[in-house]
Formats: structure tokens, C-alpha cells, sequence
């Protein structure tokens, strides 16, 4: 099982870090740049639509989403 790696991220001017896999970073950042976005970008437009759920879980499922051709 990969390990998670932790990165940190600005999002609406606070420092936050974000635990995941090394794939779920990878496939974020074929994500981002497949939108024409920076990751800071794209992690912050997940955490305004996360509602209650956790960021890390909410990046995992907007991976999963855009993997299996669902809209995020």
C-alpha cells in the first residue's frame, strides 16, 4: 500500500496540507492540467464544493469522478 504524501496548499488565503497517495497526486495533476488549471487551483474549486465531506475524500472522488467520465 502507497503512503500517503502530504502537501500543502493556500486555499482562500490559509495554508492547509492535504494527505494522499502519491497516484491521487499524480492523477490530480493530470486532472488540473487537463482543465487548464494549476493543482492549487483545481483543490480549491474541490474544497468549495465539498460540503461536510473531508478535502482528502473530496479530491479522491473528484479522481474517481473524472476517471470514470462523471462531472465534478
Amino acid at each position: 500500500m502507497a503512503r500517503l504524501k502530504k502537501r500543502s496548499i493556500l486555499l482562500a488565503g490559509h495554508a492547509t496540507s492535504v494527505a494522499l497517495e502519491p497516484p491521487f497526486w499524480a492523477a490530480l495533476e493530470d486532472l488540473a492540467a487537463h482543465r487548464g488549471l494549476s493543482l492549487a487551483a483545481l483543490v480549491t474549486e474541490i474544497d468549495l464544493a465539498r460540503g461536510d465531506q473531508g478535502l482528502a475524500s473530496a479530491c479522491r472522488l473528484a479522481v474517481l469522478a473524472h476517471l470514470t467520465g462523471q462531472r465534478t
